[in-house]
């Protein structure tokens, strides 16, 4: 008798993306590494929630069989009472679990974007600290089918754009603004909706750890998942967590289109700066943790800290895949992804399609898009 109808799909998901892993490890297929050389090692991020207890048991159990290494680590935010002992209550269940190593990694979170984002990004730099101290090929993350919609209904409150209408990627860099890491971090669960985890920890006996931040209506992400899908079910009927994360995946396969199209676009429109206006090299890049694809997107653009574009080419394009070229510009020449909005690009464009002598656009980063005659120039100021 086979597992669970749970287990095995938790199972089957884990077991697909530890795959892509070993094809993109170097060395030899599964089962067949070299004795002098140690199997890729993989680490499971567990809050000791349901979905993150189901991944880590699905790890321990598929990763050995695929002759992959297996760990965990959880993270102290240090934000509620008791966080330290619960941080260590879960290496004990990872343990139990023959995951190893098993650590937990204690991090001071800060002010910056709100409490979310703070200790969103205070999370991912500990967890990208740990996966380059211990070598680790790569890091799953628990988030369910669920959290995909919640997302999508965010990103679409937001009206921040078909980007961020795409959710989280299966396979991502480093959310912490890392632009070195273009792969770490894998989502084997979008997929996977939140009530079969729930149900695979039930029946294999596993003790989960329920986050009062996920009740807390002082927090978006909550009130999303308590009020507003359920409100939107209620309304729609049942069926909109699937539709919302199918939404997701295609959107990102439009937005994967339109940004191959954009790069090549900007190489199009792409003018020379004035040698008066040409701005000295940068020591560093202020990058921030903006959406998957900022980082590469812009990596081919000019090594000068600004860019020079031909309005009337730019003038000449479909509105999102001109768009897209001046957020890479802007990018480029130093302002935070995670810190540039639509309405900045918007403002931006305004220079390009109704240009009647308005000053420059002051962007986040100390960036700034003037106008001069038939050129726009954007660059840190």
């Amino acid at each position: 008798m086979g597992p669970h109808p749970a287990v095995a799909a938790i199972r089957l998901a884990v077991r697909r993306t530890l795959r892509d892993v070993l094809q993109d490890a170097p060395g030899a297929p599964a089962g067949s590494f070299a004795p002098h050389r140690r199997p890729p090692l993989v680490l499971v991020a567990c809050s000791g929630g349901a979905d993150s207890m189901a991944l880590a048991s699905a790890l321990a159990f598929e990763a050995p069989r695929l002759g992959l290494r297996a760990g965990g680590l959880t993270v102290d935010h240090g934000l509620q009472p008791g966080s330290g002992d619960r941080a260590r209550e879960v290496v004990c269940r990872l343990t139990e679990l023959s995951l190893e190593p098993a650590e937990a990694l204690t991090v001071a979170v800060g002010r910056d974007g709100g409490p979310e984002a703070a200790a969103r990004t205070a999370r991912y730099t500990a967890l990208d600290e740990a996966a380059d101290r211990l070598g680790a090929a790569a890091v799953l993350l628990g988030h369910t089918r669920d959290d995909q919609a919640e997302t999508v209904l965010l990103g679409l409150a937001r009206g921040s754009g078909t980007r961020s209408l795409s959710g989280m990627a299966a396979v991502s860099g480093s959310p912490a603004g890392r632009r070195d890491l273009g792969h770490r971090y894998l989502r084997p669960f979008l997929t996977v909706d939140r009530q079969t985890t729930r149900k695979a920890c039930m029946v294999q006996s596993l003790p989960v750890w329920d986050d009062p931040h996920n009740t807390d209506p002082a927090f978006t992400r909550s009130r999303v998942r308590h009020d507003a899908l359920p409100a939107l079910e209620k309304a729609l009927g049942k069926g909109v967590v699937e539709a919302l994360a199918r939404t997701a995946q295609l959107s990102r396969d439009d937005a994967d289109a339109l940004d191959a199209w954009a790069r090549e676009a900007e190489r199009e429109v792409r003018a020379e700066l004035p040698p008066s206006r040409r701005a000295p090299r940068p020591a560093s890049r202020t990058g921030g943790g903006g959406r998957d694809g900022d980082a590469a997107n812009v990596a081919d653009l000019t090594e000068e800290s600004g860019s020079a574009l031909d309005v009337a080419r730019l003038g000449a394009l479909p509105p999102a895949v001109r768009r897209r070229v001046l957020r890479r510009a802007a990018v480029a020449a130093g302002s935070p992804a995670g810190s540039l909005f639509a309405r900045h690009i918007e403002e931006v464009d305004r220079l390009v399609t109704e240009w009647h002598g308005q000053r420059a656009i002051t962007l986040p980063g100390r960036v700034a898009a003037r106008r001069q005659g038939g050129t726009l120039v954007i660059r840190q100021v």
